[in-house]
């Protein structure tokens, strides 16, 4: 084989580390960005974040590296005067205490921070949120049980569901008890004792139960109160099958205090444990905010999101020694990934902006009227308006948020498929769907509309949709079909 040099020319797309991070930041969700940032501030010590600084720097307990060497050579008798918060140490402290006790650490609490710039920060005490079984347990310390009825209510709240349902039964609960004289009759009563606790409904062994429960805990003086009692009692499995015509017969009721006896039915909770929170509440930050002004809408980032970084001015004079040193190359290394991050940072703000502003250019007749006039638009439409590609568009799209007049959104939302008009133009999905809603909230509830009268009705405005599909956007809203929405008349 006869060896031989060549030469090829071709172009490679590299991605480097710079473009990786970037991608990266771009997809993040606003939760997932404040952890990525706050990573970044803990490993890089170039980074510093500007509204700490700025606020430690008010209140006096942040000095410059500059301010600090100044005053290194102070006098010990002027001490007292550059610290005048300072207080005198004693010899001994007791043992049964501890160092912040008395005192408190270099840097501030978030809202020592707070007081000190005459702010009142909301968020600067957390408490767990109580759960079921923490809400039960307190009702039951505060009854009058003895040790063994209160040791048997126990045992039932902790097979307590998060639903709020009793998952055991007595014959189970006895197994775990020593006591051979307990019965199951007894467990019983001391199970109708857990069931008289709050909320109403909690400690049912099924939903028939916990709808009894529900409705003897209202007033006596209820309306239909007595009748809805019968009904959930005697003629549950027509209720479940929404059979009200069977009820009506038997019962011998008219259509009219039918219809009441299902209203009171139906205002009642099937799950009430999930009536106590057992999680913190996760509130939605938006990206952007949206609001009009004058005539026309305006976009803007929200502050709230992702602090201001920057890079710390002292360390970075340190850098400019020319010792090749393993200290200095480190400093080096953190300087340029500082300013790489905060380089990032900044790219996505922007693409973030952009893409937003385009979605409230585009849709601006729903920011106007409503979801009935929601245009289409998929990603390609942005994408070319922007000079972008689609996969940035959908990095930017998921999970962010946008903060509007008429509530806060997805990116995702303003997206949704094409349907042919008559006029030849198209509607979107979204507007389809309120249409669909909006039939459905006027329907005569004796006789509503079908999937396929429904379809009829959008044809006749002009809106091209089978009957299919609107079964398949009703399912997807939540909405019964006509069977199960009929009311007795």
């Amino acid at each position: 084989m006869k060896q031989s040099l060549q030469f090829r020319l071709g172009q490679q797309l590299t991605m480097t580390p710079q473009l990786q991070q970037a991608i990266r930041l771009l997809q993040l969700s606003t939760s997932d960005l404040r952890q990525e940032i706050q990573e970044a501030l803990d490993s890089n010590l170039m980074l510093e974040n500007t509204e700490e600084v700025e606020c430690l720097n008010g209140s006096g307990h942040l000095r410059s590296m500059d301010a600090t060497l100044e005053t290194a050579g102070v006098a010990a008798d002027s001490e007292q005067e550059i610290q005048p918060e300072s207080m005198p140490i004693p010899d001994e402290l007791p043992v049964d205490v501890e160092w912040t006790d008395h005192y408190d650490s270099d840097l501030p609490s978030r809202g020592a921070r707070a007081q000190a710039t005459n702010e009142i920060d909301i968020f600067a005490r957390h408490s767990k949120a109580p759960t079921l079984r923490d809400h039960l347990h307190w009702q039951l310390n505060l009854s009058r049980l003895d040790a063994a009825s209160l040791a048997i209510a126990t045992a039932i709240v902790d097979a307590i569901n998060e639903d709020g349902y009793f998952t055991a039964t007595p014959e189970e609960l006895l197994a775990t008890f020593d006591a051979v004289d307990l019965t199951p009759e007894e467990i019983e009563i001391i199970l109708h004792r857990v069931q008289s606790l709050d909320p109403p409904g909690v400690g049912a062994r099924d939903l028939r139960e916990c709808l009894l429960i529900q409705l003897r805990h209202l007033p006596e003086g209820t309306r239909m109160r007595g009748p809805a009692i019968e009904v959930c009692d005697r003629y549950f499995e027509a209720l479940a099958k929404n059979d009200m015509e069977q009820i009506r017969r038997a019962l011998r009721l008219s259509a009219r205090a039918m219809d009441e006896i299902t209203d009171l039915i139906r205002s009642l909770h099937p799950r009430p444990g999930t009536l106590i929170a057992d999680l913190e509440p996760q509130y939605l930050v938006p990206d952007v905010i949206v609001r009009k002004r004058k005539t026309a809408w305006v976009v803007e980032l929200n502050p709230e999101t992702a602090p201001k970084l920057r890079v710390n001015p002292d360390y970075a004079k340190l850098v400019r020694r020319a010792d090749r040193s393993q200290d200095n190359q480190c400093l080096k290394s953190h300087l340029q990934e500082a300013r790489w991050f905060i380089n990032s940072l900044a790219s996505r703000n922007d693409t973030v902006l952009k893409v937003a502003s385009k979605i409230v250019e585009l849709q601006r007749d729903f920011l106007e009227y409503g979801e009935e006039a929601m245009k289409p638009m998929v990603l390609r439409d942005v994408a070319e308006a922007l000079e972008l590609h689609e996969s940035t568009i959908s990095r930017v799209t998921t999970n962010k948020y946008m903060g509007t007049p008429r509530g806060t959104f997805e990116f995702k939302y303003f997206f949704s498929s094409h349907l042919s008009t008559d006029s030849g133009g198209e509607c979107s999905s979204t507007a389809v769907r309120a249409c669909i809603r909006k039939l459905v909230a006027v329907e005569d509830p004796h006789h509503p509309l079908s999937d396929n009268k429904i379809a009829t009705v959008l044809a006749e405005q002009g809106i091209k949709v089978a009957r299919r599909t609107v079964a398949k956007y009703r399912e997807g809203m939540g909405v019964p079909s006509s069977n199960e929405r009929r009311r007795p008349g």
